[in-house]
């Protein structure tokens, strides 16, 4: 019987369409999925995953994804997932040296990785705050970690998951004033074979580059174990923590 709700934001990335297809087998809950492309999803039983269709991730079209979330039967959401963000695109790539720096694409990358998610949250939580634990796991990346930057370059992915970190930092101690139940986690899922690192995976040490099921999979037993404290947890693909 299904009885709680997990919400997949950017429900079409190679991570969350993993985690869709690990989480369908749980038959207590129902799925969630927002996205910009509904056509991957054909075929999925619609009474274990509702699709949210939006045009794209601007504040409006939040506004009115949560709507929606508020108009469906009183189930709790207990997991939250944020997996939207960009790396690369036909016209934007990591900078390799500061001359490639480009503002039009800082601002792109600022938008889609800090921006985007920060809005989620803003809108979600007065929905996402009651008696029921939920955890929020937001995408982020080991670059976002000032201390462990000893390699330069990638100024504006690298600045985008930092203040991401900083925004969900704050996020973290605000709810554990205001919103007890819920939990915030940052997680870097390490290299994965996903359209997102394909232009950067000859790179990748033996071993290092993961399927998006074992991710899925490593995600879903850091969520389960992960206490709800009051405090941000930035972890790894192994549950390890990470410094800022």
């Amino acid at each position: 019987m299904i009885n709680q709700r997990t919400l997949i934001i950017g429900a079409n990335s190679g991570i969350a369409t993993a985690l869709t297809l690990a989480l369908l087998k749980d038959t207590d809950r129902q799925l969630i999925l927002i996205t910009r492309n509904i056509e991957h999803l054909q075929g999925i039983d619609s009474n274990q995953a509702i699709p949210i269709h939006v045009n794209n991730y601007d504040e409006q079209s939040i506004k009115r994804a949560v709507s929606k979330l508020q108009a469906m039967k009183a189930l709790p959401i207990t997991q939250v997932f944020i997996c939207s963000g960009i790396l690369h695109s036909r016209n934007i790539k990591p900078e390799k040296r500061l001359e490639d720096f480009d503002a039009n694409a800082f601002s792109q990358i600022i938008n889609a990785n800090t921006l985007s998610p920060i809005l989620w949250l803003k809108h979600l939580t007065t929905l996402l705050t009651s008696e029921h634990t939920c955890k929020v796991t937001v995408f982020s990346a080991r670059v976002g970690s000032t201390s462990d930057n000893k390699l330069g370059g990638w100024y504006s992915y690298r600045c985008s998951k930092a203040a991401l970190n900083m925004l969900l930092k704050t996020v973290a101690i605000e709810f554990a004033r205001r919103a007890k139940n819920i939990k915030v986690i940052a997680f870097h899922p390490g290299t994965t074979d996903t359209p997102l690192s394909k232009p950067f995976q000859k790179n990748v040490p033996v071993g290092k580059l993961f399927t998006r099921e074992f991710v899925a999979k490593q995600l879903l037993d850091i969520v389960e174990k992960t206490p709800v404290d009051g405090e941000l947890s930035y972890l790894d693909w192994q549950g390890k923590h990470i410094n800022f």
